[in-house]
């Protein structure tokens, strides 16, 4: 079996419009396709002994054991490695089940899908899988349990953290979009102008002073003091030889900690000798240059929580330790520890496995023993120096015991420090009563505190502290941190729409930025140049600070590639649907390609609109899955489609009677004479006017005035700079080149009726193959060419797409000498050689017809011989 290609859906895709994380893996079976399950002897009973918990797999039997069942009857190998991979996933604690295997349009080649929780993860299982199958298809012994660690592992290493994701889950929750902004931490919520930022529970509006005071100890230690807040007695030294006066001075017990420390690194507690503070003191200053020396107050430690300067929650947190019971080693208590479900690895779990690194081993040999000690019963034994969930420390939820006194305490620390989100380190022995009482202390202030120890506390209720998080960055009710998305899909005329419908939001007075085939745009200026209809452009537009409405052409790579880049549009628009790129990807029938643009639609919000062309009954049977609002395009005001929405009071655009005409329910309001809107060519390019039907009803949803609308068409002039690529004309002294982006027949027949109505003494059209194409499509294109055209010339594309020059140039002259024989055709492979020949032995008169797939390279070229002749 051999893999062809791996992929991760990270939104909106082919196989599910809800579930966005899936793994499309394209699998060769090969030689495995002559032996499905039952073919393979003792494949059954390996795999159901490697994998006795995939009983529960139901299958399409819709029964426990039913994928048992399909093994037993006889499945193919595809469908195998589809559940084994969601099977170790599940063992690796990422619970997922969601599974398809389809044929890939080839004999023996399937597209395995599958969901997974995190990326790399998910990667992994796919390969993984189809090595565990192939040994249990040789009965081969396998190490499952290295595959499960290593997932364990990828997850750690990717995921995000518990506190992270906590507020990402309950923006999520509330319609609030977000984007991971690095591997670590770094997230945006919202998009675009509206977006705030969170690093695990620092945020875009956290002061940075308060930040700068909590991570400086001495000057947190001192603004509490200077405001009356019960701390412990202590001094700041960077000497050792400080250290033995500020001992005598705090007096023993004491405790040592780094002033630039967090997470507890380089903290030694409970010191009763110099020689115990000396090792303190030196394991601080490999932390930081400077050293609190304060006195160890005794009790329980206790985190407070404070957001937006109100307590939310309190936890009561106890050190990593054992309890003894006079028979096992600590060693052995340990592990018994560890066997509580609740525990795992890393962050997996609501507690994590607590490990015997050195400095458990220290703190063993600090209390007089070694790991293979045995611990008298009931004898407690601390084995981490903080109380961190992370170094496998429990936490008690005593939000609901804290004394009023000490909520007021925290709040007012939280303003003192200057913090939106901070944690409060607490020593005292009753924390249902004032520290003055108990003689407690104030520890630490924490910018940045982790919430696990509030999400899952290991007693006592969950606390939902993310969500006044949320609150405080999105405080309106209802604010989702969205931009308007307007999203465009379609066979053709996909990126002069959107041209057209940034170009109207911006004479709106809209921040706009929006992508294209020949780059993305923020404000009209080109920041990224090539083919950006993928998810990678529409996350660079969304990520913006700058831009307040978005305008996404979405092409059918990057949807089979990776999926959209967005979960959720405002409106989307199909322009229509037509074979294209057919034989790719697995899509090798239009109803697919149909099925791939149906996505965007189908991701519309409900109060959203999916705008549809009504002449395109693909385009138009989309309708079936939408789960929002439906407007309807039209060239024919007398579409049956069309008038049947008028009557529901729906919203259509239509071309009659010479005019681009909006629609509510049977009321026309004109926009304007297509004749006049230059985009148009004064009503000669008809399927110019198709793009900008949709585009005047996506303004006029969004609120912008006919007014408005018909200001933006008249200044929208098609143009290299404006509409590259699309019918741009440039006039020489004795004749015309015409540039077009058509590179499918639909394309080139659209192109065939605007040159139709041109006049010109000879018509030149010089075409190209295009690799990506089925050999049916290239021979079509060559006999349009020969409809169009007088005279031919074949030129070849830089990129060949897996084909060869000679097999491009023969698809197309098929075409040609089947529409005509002895139509005059020449072969030039090379673009630029082509044009230069063309426009050395242009006639009088005549019209050059130049489609190019690499349109920037050819406008460079034929703004330079303009150059030239004005030069001449």
């Amino acid at each position: 079996m051999k893999i062809r290609e791996i992929n991760a859906m990270r939104g909106p895709n082919y196989w599910s419009i809800r579930r966005h994380k899936l793994i499309v893996m394209v699998l060769d079976l090969e030689d495995m396709e002559e032996k499905p399950t039952n073919k393979v002897e003792g494949f059954s009973k390996r795999i159901k002994a490697m994998f006795p918990s995939m009983y529960s797999h139901r299958c399409s039997e819709g029964c426990e054991g039913g994928f048992f069942m399909r093994v037993d009857e006889g499945t193919w190998m595809g469908h195998v490695i589809e559940h084994i991979a969601l099977e170790i996933q599940t063992l690796a604690d990422m619970d997922t089940g969601f599974g398809r295997t389809r044929g890939y349009g080839e004999e023996g080649v399937y597209h395995v899908v599958f969901s997974y929780i995190e990326e790399s993860v998910g990667r992994y299982a796919a390969r993984a899988a189809v090595r565990i199958c192939e040994a249990l298809i040789s009965g081969e012994d396998y190490n499952l349990e290295e595959d499960i660690q290593k997932m364990r592992e990828l997850r750690e290493s990717e995921r995000l953290g518990p506190s992270t994701g906590s507020i990402v889950e309950e923006a999520q929750s509330r319609g609030i979009p977000w984007i991971r902004l690095n591997k670590y931490s770094l997230v945006q919520l919202g998009y675009g102008a509206n977006q705030k930022r969170i690093q695990a529970t620092v945020t875009s509006e956290t002061s940075s002073i308060g930040v700068e005071l909590a991570c400086d100890k001495e000057d947190t230690k001192y603004l509490l003091e200077q405001a009356e807040v019960e701390v412990p007695k202590g001094d700041i030294i960077s000497r050792e030889s400080s250290l033995e006066e500020a001992c005598r001075y705090i007096g023993y017990p004491l405790v040592i900690k780094p002033v630039d420390g967090n997470h507890g690194r380089g903290i030694t507690v409970d010191i009763n000798s110099y020689e115990h503070a000396l090792e303190g003191f030196k394991a601080a200053k490999e932390v930081s240059r400077r050293v609190i020396v304060e006195k160890y107050i005794t009790g329980e430690d206790y985190r407070l929580l404070v957001i937006n300067n109100r307590f939310v929650a309190a936890a009561k947190r106890t050190p990593a330790h054992v309890v003894g019971d006079g028979k096992s080693t600590i060693e052995e208590l340990v592990a018994e520890v560890n066997t509580d479900p609740r525990r795992g690895y890393g962050h997996e779990k609501v507690l994590t496995a607590i490990t015997i690194n050195d400095l458990t081993k220290t703190i063993i040999s600090d209390a007089g023993y070694t790991p293979t000690s045995i611990l008298n019963k009931d004898e407690r034994l601390i084995l981490k120096d903080t109380a961190n969930l992370s170094t496998g420390g429990t936490a008690e939820d005593v939000t609901d015991i804290v004394h009023p006194a000490n909520v007021s305490m925290a709040e007012r620390i939280s303003k003192i420090i200057d913090l939106d989100i901070c944690g409060i380190d607490i020593m005292t022995t009753d924390i249902s009563k004032p520290l003055s009482e108990t003689g407690g202390a104030v520890l630490e202030v924490n910018a940045g505190p982790g919430f696990r120890m509030h999400l899952a506390p290991t007693t006592g209720l969950p606390r939902n502290v993310a969500a006044p998080v949320v609150d405080k960055l999105f405080p309106q009710k209802g604010d989702t941190g969205r931009i308007p998305i307007i999203a465009i899909t379609g066979t053709n005329g996909k990126t002069t729409t959107s041209r057209l419908i940034a170009h109207i939001a911006k004479m709106n007075g809209h921040r706009v930025g929006y992508t294209t085939s020949d780059g993305v745009y923020i404000q009209n200026r080109m920041l990224m140049k090539g083919d950006c209809t993928g998810p990678a452009s529409a996350e660079f537009v969304l990520k913006d600070p700058t831009v307040n409405f978005a305008v996404l052409e979405c092409a059918r790579g990057g949807l089979l590639r990776a999926g959209l880049g967005f979960k959720k549009c405002d409106i989307a628009i199909v322009t229509n649907v037509s074979a294209d790129h057919l034989g790719l990807k697995g899509i090798h029938t239009i109803e697919q390609l149909a099925k791939v643009k149906a996505v965007v639609p189908e991701t519309v919000l409900p109060d959203g609109y999916a705008i549809l062309n009504a002449d395109d009954d693909l385009v138009y049977d989309m309708k079936r899955n939408l789960e929002c609002n439906l407007a309807l395009f039209s060239m024919d005001e007398n579409n049956p489609r069309i008038k049947a929405l008028q009557r529901i009071g729906g919203i259509t655009a239509i071309y009659e009677n010479g005019y681009v005409t909006i629609c509510r329910g049977i009321w026309k309001m004109r926009i304007m004479k297509a004749e006049n809107i230059p985009l148009t060519y004064g009503g000669k390019a008809r399927f110019m006017i198709q793009n900008i039907l949709p585009a005047v009803i996506a303004a006029n949803i969004q609120g912008i005035s006919i007014e408005d609308t018909k200001a933006a068409l008249e200044t929208f002039i098609p143009s290299a700079s404006s509409t590259p690529g699309r019918l741009n004309l440039f006039k020489f002294n004795n004749f015309n080149i015409l540039l077009d982006y058509a590179h499918n027949p639909a394309g080139m027949r659209a192109l065939q009726k605007f040159t139709d109505s041109l006049e010109a003494t000879v018509k030149v059209g010089i075409i190209a193959g295009i690799g990506d194409r089925r050999e049916e499509d290239n021979n079509e294109m060559g006999s349009i060419a020969a409809e169009m055209f007088d005279e031919i010339i074949i030129r070849q594309d830089k990129n060949l797409r897996g084909q060869s020059e000679e097999a491009l140039i023969n698809m197309l002259d098929v075409g040609i000498k089947k529409k005509d024989p002895n139509k005059k055709t020449t072969i030039i492979p090379s673009e630029r050689e082509a044009i230069t020949h063309a426009v050395a032995n242009a006639q009088k008169g005549s019209l050059i017809v130049l489609c190019s797939d690499v349109v920037p390279d050819a406008l460079e070229l034929v703004k330079e011989l303009k150059n030239k002749e004005g030069l001449a």
